[in-house]
């Protein structure tokens, strides 16, 4: 199972019963966020002997670079996309030509969040490149329907992230003495919703960072 998703007892029970009867299990993180990864701990519980691979739980054994996980269903192979976090992972399924994203890009939308860590932006940018030269047919998202245009979309979520670092830059070579707080409201205006203030400051302090280390473009 990939990203077996949160710590909510009825689903971590639906979960289980949905791979008692297999012979072997074995979960595949994307990445640590509780909507992803917080139901590992119950799975492992529930189901003693489950292997744990990727990224983002203390549980789970990193793979080595080139190593692919072998299923019943073909072999998928980890592909590095950090941005959203640091360690996130896709997982490429070669007989299919699709991608297990994890939160790269969403199935709705032209954004995912990017803004936890210092060099963010340029680590989701490269990743976006990483994807885009496997020539996929379909991306299945974690969140949302299934992309069966991964190459509109791609660059769709491309263009929003160099906007959204265009509009910063000219923002602040216009205003260079710019408050956060005024920047936040130049960029964001009222789009942020109740509750993603935090996530909206971050995101925006990344995008400053971006700029501020690549002037040129």
């Amino acid at each position: 199972m990939i990203d077996p998703g949160p710590d909510l007892p009825e689903h971590v029970r639906a979960v289980v019963r949905s791979v008692e009867d297999a012979e072997r299990v074995r979960i595949l993180l994307t990445h640590g966020h509780g909507d992803h990864a917080g139901a590992v701990q119950g799975v492992l519980e529930r189901l003693p002997g489950t292997e744990v691979v990727g990224a983002g739980h203390p549980a789970a054994r990193p793979l080595e670079p080139g190593e692919a996980v072998v299923t019943d269903a073909g072999s998928l192979e980890p592909v590095r996309t950090p941005g959203h976090t640091k360690d996130h992972l896709a997982f490429f399924w070669s007989d299919r030509n699709t991608l297990f994203a994890g939160d790269l890009v969403l199935g709705v939308g032209d954004t995912t969040w990017v803004g936890e860590y210092s060099g963010c932006v340029a680590d989701y940018l490269a990743s976006l490149d990483r994807v885009q030269a496997l020539g996929l047919t379909r991306i299945f998202p974690a969140h949302g329907p299934d992309i069966l245009d991964p190459l509109r979309i791609l660059e769709a979520y491309r263009a929003h992230r160099l906007s959204r670092i265009a509009q910063v830059r000219r923002l602040r070579e216009g205003l260079p003495s710019a408050r956060f707080d005024e920047l936040m409201g130049a960029v964001y205006g009222s789009e942020v919703p109740e509750g993603l203030g935090g996530a909206a400051r971050a995101s925006l302090q990344a995008l400053i960072e971006y700029v501020d280390h690549h002037p040129g473009g």
